[in-house]
C-alpha cells in the first residue's frame, strides 16, 4: 500500500467489500486478554468527567502500563497544559525502522460525559459485567477504543513487532466538551511532533447490529458532521411571584423551545449518505425499498420520515438538526424569572455554516425577545478524507476474516469527533472500530451505558491485525 497513493482521490462506493473465510470468536481466557480486561477497568473507573477532573490521573495510569510493558520515559509521556492540570494526555511511540515513513497516528478520547450515581442503575465508574455486557460510563464513547490502543502497544512490543513505519497513540481530554478546552488541540499546537502523522485512526464509528444481534455492515467514517452549540435566552423585570404578568421569561422561552421541537430541518442527503443508504439496503431487507428511494438524486421524503423515525442516527445523516440540551431560569422560588437560558446543541451537515443556523433557529424563534448567540468559535471545518481503496484493503482483509461476508460500509459521523482538528491540521482521519453494537446506541452520553464484551475482544483483535498492516506495509 503506497502512502501516497493512500490520500489520492477514490471513488466512495470503492468501499463496499465482503470477506470470505472463517469467522473467528475470541474468548476470554488467553493472559494478555485478561491484562486487557483490568486495564479497560482500570480506565473505566478513573473519573475523567469535567466534573470528576481525573484526565491526566487517567494518562498516567495508561502510560504506567506502557512503562511497565517496556516503554521508556521519552516514548510514553504523559503532556499536562500548565493552564489545566487536570486535562493532561498521553502520548507514545512504538517506533519504526524507516524514520522517513509518515507516522501512524492511533486517537482516542480518555474524558467521559458527566454521569451521577442516583440516576444510574449501577455505579457508572465501577466496571459491571452483566449479561454479556460490560457496564460503566465510557464503556463505548470512547475508553474502550483507548484501551485498545494502549494494550496494541503493549501487544506488538512483547511480540517483538518492528513497524516499518513509527506507530502513535494519543490518549486526549476534551473531546466531549471542546467548548471548554480540547488537549488535542493544544497538542497540535505546542506538541506537533507528538502527533504528526501521514493518517489517524479514530472513534465515533461502531459497526453495526441488527436488533438481534447479527452483525449488518462494518461502518467506516467518510465525513462528520459540524458541532455547535446556541445558547437561548429571555429576559424580563421579574417581580413578587403572587402578582403574575404577562411576558414570563420561562413561559416565552418555553414557547420557543416547542415551536423548535416541532420543526424539521430541510432533507439533504449528501454523496456519502446515498451510498450509505443504498449499500444498507442490500443488507436490511425490511427497510431496503425506503433505503433505495432516499439513496436517489431526489429522495423521498416519506421514506426519509419513516427512516429517520426507525433510528436516530439514520435521520441525523438525511439533515441538520438542533436539540435543547439545558435549561437554567429564575433566581428565586418567590419571584418572576428575570431569566431563562437553553442550550441548544446542532450537529450541522457539511456544507453548512454556523451562521446559517443561527439564522434559521431565530426564524424557528419567531420572537424577538428571544435571543440566539453561539457559545464559542465555530470547530475547524475539512474535507472528509477519501476512501481510497488503499486503505480500505486492509480492512476488507483483516474484517474478511473475521466477519465473512460482513460489507464494509462508507457512513457520515453524525455527531462529531477530535477528527475534525486533526483533519484540519492536514492529518487525514479515518473513524473505524471494529465494536459491534446494537442500534440503540448502548447508553452512549445517557444512562446505563454498556458495550457487548464479545464486541470488545473482538474489536481488540480487528485493530490489532489492522494496525499491523499498515505500520508495515510501504
Amino acid at each position: 500500500m503506497k502512502l501516497g497513493r493512500l490520500f489520492a482521490s477514490g471513488a466512495v462506493a470503492a468501499c463496499l467489500f465482503a470477506g470470505a473465510a472463517s469467522a473467528q470468536t475470541p474468548a476470554e481466557s488467553a493472559p494478555d486478554q485478561l491484562a486487557f480486561r483490568e486495564l479497560f477497568r482500570e480506565l473505566i473507573e478513573t473519573r475523567s468527567s469535567l466534573s470528576g477532573g481525573e484526565c491526566t490521573l487517567a494518562a498516567e495510569r495508561m502510560a504506567a502500563h506502557l512503562w511497565a510493558a517496556g516503554y521508556s520515559r521519552d516514548d510514553a509521556r504523559v503532556l499536562v497544559p500548565e493552564s489545566h492540570p487536570n486535562e493532561g494526555a498521553l502520548v507514545a511511540v512504538l517506533r519504526g525502522s524507516d524514520p522517513s515513513a509518515p507516522a501512524l497516528l492511533l486517537l482516542a478520547h480518555i474524558d467521559v460525559v458527566e454521569a451521577r450515581r442516583e440516576d444510574w442503575e449501577r455505579d457508572p465508574f465501577v466496571l459491571v459485567e452483566e449479561g454479556g455486557y460490560f457496564y460503566g460510563r465510557g464503556t463505548q464513547d470512547d475508553k474502550a477504543q483507548a484501551a485498545i490502543w494502549v494494550d496494541t502497544l503493549i501487544r506488538l512490543r512483547a511480540e517483538g513487532f518492528q513497524p516499518r513505519r513509527h506507530i502513535k497513540v494519543a490518549l486526549t481530554c476534551g473531546e466531549e466538551t471542546s467548548d471548554a478546552f480540547n488537549t488535542l488541540s493544544w497538542l497540535l499546537t505546542n506538541h506537533r511532533d507528538a502527533v504528526q502523522a501521514g493518517f489517524a485512526l479514530n472513534e465515533d464509528i461502531r459497526a453495526r447490529l441488527d436488533p438481534d444481534g447479527t452483525r449488518i455492515a462494518l461502518e467506516i467514517m467518510a465525513g462528520e458532521k459540524v458541532y455547535h452549540d446556541f445558547q437561548l435566552e429571555t429576559t424580563h423585570p421579574g417581580g413578587h411571584s403572587s402578582r403574575p404578568v404577562p411576558g414570563n421569561a420561562i413561559y416565552r422561552l418555553a414557547d420557543g423551545l416547542s415551536r423548535l421541537d416541532d420543526y424539521t430541518f430541510p432533507l439533504e442527503i449528501n454523496g456519502t449518505g446515498r451510498a450509505y443508504f443504498a449499500a444498507m439496503a442490500d443488507v436490511t431487507p425490511r427497510y431496503a425499498d425506503d433505503m433505495r428511494a432516499v439513496s436517489q438524486a431526489t429522495p423521498d421524503p416519506e421514506a426519509a420520515t419513516r427512516l429517520g423515525a426507525i433510528d436516530p442516527v439514520w435521520n441525523g445523516m438525511m439533515r441538520t438538526t438542533c436539540v435543547a440540551t439545558m435549561l437554567e431560569a429564575g433566581h428565586a422560588p418567590n419571584a418572576l424569572p428575570q431569566r431563562a437560558r437553553a442550550n441548544v446543541n446542532c450537529r450541522i451537515l457539511p456544507g453548512h455554516s454556523v451562521a446559517e443556523v443561527r439564522a434559521e433557529l431565530e426564524r424557528v424563534m419567531a420572537d424577538p425577545g428571544i435571543s440566539v448567540t453561539s457559545t464559542a468559535v465555530p470547530d475547524p471545518v475539512s474535507p472528509p478524507p477519501p476512501l481510497t481503496p488503499e486503505f480500505l484493503e486492509p480492512i476488507r482483509r483483516v474484517a474478511g476474516r473475521m466477519w465473512p461476508g460482513v460489507p464494509v460500509i462508507p457512513t457520515m459521523n453524525v455527531g462529531a469527533s477530535d477528527g475534525r482538528f486533526t483533519n484540519a491540521a492536514g492529518i487525514p482521519t479515518y473513524g473505524v472500530t471494529g465494536l459491534f453494537a446494537h442500534p440503540d446506541g448502548g447508553g452512549v452520553h445517557g444512562l446505563n451505558e454498556r458495550i457487548r464484551i464479545r464486541s470488545l475482544y473482538e474489536g481488540r483483535d480487528f485493530l490489532f491485525d489492522l494496525v499491523k498492516i499498515y505500520a508495515s506495509e510501504p
